[in-house]
């Protein structure tokens, strides 16, 4: 059984179709993802990298996996938002192809600013869900996603996330039944969702095939959703802790994932608000931190060597 640590590129603030730019240069961000000790990290979004040619040329000189690319999809929007997010679903598996890596394309629902206002909601208020009309346009066009994938030669995940139509254990549940897609288990985001990650792991387990590791501070959320506040990307920025200084078991996680022989990657991620360039180094710092106490508390789950 190996598990391999990689890292992430929303942990340096890197994330969304504005990333890039003044605030963030993609050559630094590989070399310090991999001067901080790193195996792998994931894509960031579409040609933030390059051509998939550079894209590939970049990561080899760096040293580092292709662990995947996230791909969010608009699933409840009209036609033409898909048609543009499956625009960038054919890029990133075009770079991922260039990277010659067994990467995963990992969906993700892209929700809509009535949901960024209402995270977490409870699994009783069903009031913001989707329909069963829009359930099975969803699942239709995970379909497609995974065939597109497969193109490619590409295996696809996706991945629940708050504040989306994917979020709640039970929308997962949803997912699983009308779809055979794969999933990642983010335990920062089925933790906040109100899920147990253990539970959900073992629940979930024969579909699980990418694990994102993060932390999370819950009092975050619920500051946020008692003062209403809107400004999503502000406290989610505010929500990620190192690892082991949250109010994740991280540990009952890692034993579970043994128990279950999960030889996949785990990804670090302690999202962040977008960082310049010159913050990298002191970003590797705290990277570095989660990689050094991931390996150590994973060899503690193995009883050996991480």
């Amino acid at each position: 059984m190996t598990m391999r640590i990689g890292n992430a590129p929303v942990s340096y603030g890197v994330y969304g179709a504005a990333a890039g730019g003044d605030r963030a240069s993609s050559l630094d961000l590989l070399t310090t993802i991999a001067g901080a000790g790193y195996q792998g990290t994931e894509l960031g979004p579409p040609r933030f990298f390059g051509t998939p040619e550079e894209t590939a040329a970049r990561f080899a000189t760096n040293r580092l996996a292709a662990i995947g690319g996230y791909v969010p999809v608009h699933f409840a929007l009209d036609d033409e938002v898909v048609a543009h997010d499956f625009a960038g679903l054919e890029h990133t598996c075009r770079e991922l192809a260039a990277c010659g890596s067994d990467g995963l394309v990992i969906l993700a629902d892209e929700g809509n600013p009535e949901l960024l206002d209402n995270p977490a909601r409870p699994c009783d208020d069903r009031s913001l869900a989707l329909g069963a009309a829009a359930w099975r346009r969803l699942a239709r066009l995970t379909a497609q996603a995974i065939d597109i994938a497969a193109g490619y030669g590409l295996r696809t995940s996706f991945h629940p996330h708050i504040s989306t139509y994917v979020e709640s254990p039970w929308e997962v549940e949803w997912l699983l039944a009308l779809t055979d897609v794969r999933l990642t288990l983010d335990i920062g985001h089925i933790e906040l969702a109100g899920g147990d990650p253990v539970r959900c792991l073992r629940a979930w387990w024969p579909r699980i095939n990418h694990v994102h590791i993060k932390d999370v501070r819950k009092d975050v959320l619920a500051a946020a959703k008692a003062e209403h506040r809107s400004d999503f990307d502000e406290w989610w920025a505010e929500i990620a802790t190192p690892l082991g200084k949250g109010d994740i078991d991280i540990d009952a996680v890692l034993a579970a994932l043994v128990a279950a022989r999960y030889d996949g990657w785990l990804v670090v991620e302690q999202d962040r608000a977008p960082a310049v360039a010159a913050e990298y180094s002191v970003i590797a710092g705290e990277q570095a931190a989660n990689l050094r106490w991931l390996a150590e508390h994973l060899a503690k789950a193995t009883d050996g060597p991480a």
